[in-house]
Formats: C-alpha cells, sequence, structure tokens
C-alpha cells in the first residue's frame, strides 16, 4: 500500500477542481468539516491520490450533502456523516484494505438507494457508477464516471430523477435525521403497493440496516448471485 505522502498530490490537487464545480452547482452543496487525522487515515485506506476527485473528497472534506441532505457523498467522515469511504466499503466490497475491490460504495440517498463505482463487478463499463435502486432493488447503470456522478448531483434536476419518490414536507422530515440514518418504508417502495410514497409508513433507521435489509431482499427475491 502506497503511503499518505505518495497519495497527495502537491503539484496537480484535484480539490480546486472540485471546489470549483460546487462553487457553479444549481442544486446545495453542503461541504462537511474534515478533521485531518481522519482524512490522512481514510486516504490511506482508500489508496486513491488527491489527484483524483475522489481522492480529493476524502481529503479535503467529512463528505458532501446534496439538496439538504437527500443525497450523502461519502470522504473522511464528520459529525453529521460519521461513515468514511474506506470504512463503511469494508465487509461489504472487499474484506481488507488495499484489496482489489469488485465496486466502491460512494453514495446514498434517503430513500435506501445506494451509488456504486463498479471495480468489475457489473458488465464491461468498468469505472461507471451504478444505482441500488430502492425502486426495484435492481442494480441500474447511470453510465457515468465519478466525475460525471459529481456532475449529476450537482446540477442534475433531482426532482424529475425522484419523481413521485419525494413526499409532502420531505425537506423537514429529512433535516431531522442523521446523515448515516435512512428512511425505512413500508410497504416497500419496490412492491405494488408501495408505488405512493405519501400513503407508505415510514421510519428512520441506521443505513447499515436498511443496506443489509436491500441484500436479503435481493436474495429471496432471486435477484443476487
Amino acid at each position: 500500500m502506497r503511503t499518505v505522502d505518495e497519495l497527495i498530490n502537491k503539484s496537480d490537487p484535484g480539490w480546486p477542481i472540485v471546489k470549483q464545480w460546487i462553487d457553479k452547482a444549481k442544486n446545495k452543496v453542503d461541504i462537511l468539516p474534515v478533521d485531518t487525522a481522519r482524512a490522512k487515515a481514510a486516504l490511506y485506506k482508500s489508496q486513491v491520490t488527491t489527484r483524483s476527485p475522489m481522492g480529493a473528497i476524502v481529503f479535503m472534506t467529512g463528505g458532501l450533502l446534496i439538496d439538504n441532505g437527500w443525497i450523502r457523498i461519502l470522504g473522511s467522515g464528520s459529525a453529521k456523516l460519521t461513515r468514511t469511504l474506506p470504512d463503511w466499503n469494508k465487509g461489504k466490497a472487499f474484506k481488507e484494505f488495499g484489496q482489489p475491490a469488485p465496486f466502491l460504495l460512494i453514495a446514498d440517498d434517503v430513500l435506501g438507494g445506494f451509488f456504486l463505482l463498479n471495480g468489475g463487478e457489473f458488465d464491461n463499463d468498468i469505472g461507471k457508477v451504478y444505482y441500488l435502486s430502492p425502486f426495484n432493488l435492481e442494480y441500474e447503470s447511470l453510465g457515468l464516471s465519478y466525475s460525471e456522478f459529481l456532475s449529476f448531483c450537482f446540477n442534475n434536476n433531482l426532482e424529475e430523477f425522484y419523481k413521485g419518490y419525494r413526499w409532502t414536507n420531505w425537506k423537514n422530515d429529512v433535516a431531522a435525521i442523521s446523515a448515516d440514518q435512512t428512511f425505512n418504508f413500508y410497504p416497500m417502495l419496490w412492491s405494488k403497493e408501495g408505488k405512493d410514497i405519501n400513503k407508505s409508513a415510514r421510519k428512520a433507521v441506521p443505513v447499515e440496516e436498511q443496506y443489509k435489509l436491500n441484500i436479503s431482499f435481493r436474495k429471496q427475491l432471486g435477484l443476487e448471485k
């Protein structure tokens, strides 16, 4: 594994570019405060350089909250979003830090949807982002690179992407939960009975619990390998 000093790119860092994208973003982007020690540890565990947008976000932010916290992009952790990119993936994408990962969980949303960067798990489009959709429990290719995914989060019409799944007063509900939580819906959003989100009961649960639940349901439905 490369050292932290080897991963920090001082001649061509990626953060100024990412920060420029954030400053021009159409959607609200909150940059969570970074702790230097945690950032170095997360960068080392991630083994990505700060020249890349992913490495820049890990090293320079505690994470990013998009659209009042509707989407959470993982960085090196903070009070509002304690999960770090590498620690969140350990035990899911890989067993030990430094191992090749067939995918990386890079972000998630309040509906219990998860965004993954393909490292070989899905088809041949390595480097593209997939969405583990709470609407059908399928891995859906977004056809976006990590940088393009950031642009999607910063500038895309999220109302359109989540059309039909933003309930009345969602902003107040999202503001009341941690970015380490997501909403669990009943009936489930992927079920025939769960298509009207305003009629579904919802409660905040740990995001870890929701992820495991999604994988469990995929297995029960015969969707998981």
